[in-house]
């Protein structure tokens, strides 16, 4: 297993892990950010490919933001198949 660790950028949360195995994602933690909305979305995201999770993601903004939440996550993902 394979546990993604990430600072986002530009947004609430301050941090995230997320545990892919076999290119499925196992569980998603988040500190920081809009509790309800994370605990939504991460629960969301468990049992999602993460090539699927990326393209629902990736782009999303948050008010005038040019990123979000969602949009950082994505980026996590990316950073990590990048290894």
């Amino acid at each position: 297993m394979q546990t993604i660790t990430f600072e986002p950028k530009g947004v609430c949360a301050r941090h995230m892990e997320i545990d892919v195995e076999d290119g499925i994602i196992q569980a998603v933690r988040v500190q920081g950010g809009c509790s309800g909305n994370l605990q939504g979305v991460s629960s969301l995201l468990v049992g999602m490919g993460v090539e699927e999770a990326i393209a629902r993601m990736d782009g999303i903004h948050c008010g005038p933001r040019d990123t979000s939440c969602p949009d950082q996550l994505a980026q996590a993902l990316k950073q990590g198949a990048q290894g």
